[in-house]
């Protein structure tokens, strides 16, 4: 399983109570998908719908993402 660092995008849909969640990527729209223990060693504790996100992704069967960070708006 490699990493894909770097990647950004927007908080499509998080339920804090099981830790899934959806992030829609910029570069290509497509849906990358958070699993519980996503948030583990992030600065995040929640997050909400259309927050945007820095994150690696991993890739395998499903893409997952991994390291979280704050992402920029672009100004």
């Amino acid at each position: 399983m490699s990493e894909n660092a770097g990647m950004q995008g927007v908080v499509k849909a998080y339920d804090s109570a099981t830790g899934v969640g959806i992030i829609v990527r910029d570069d290509d729209r497509s849906e990358v998908f958070l699993k519980p223990g996503s948030l583990d060693g992030s600065m995040f504790r929640f997050l909400r719908q259309g927050q945007r996100v820095r994150f690696d992704l991993t890739d395998g069967d499903q893409p997952v993402a991994t390291n979280l960070r704050f992402g920029s708006d672009g100004y």
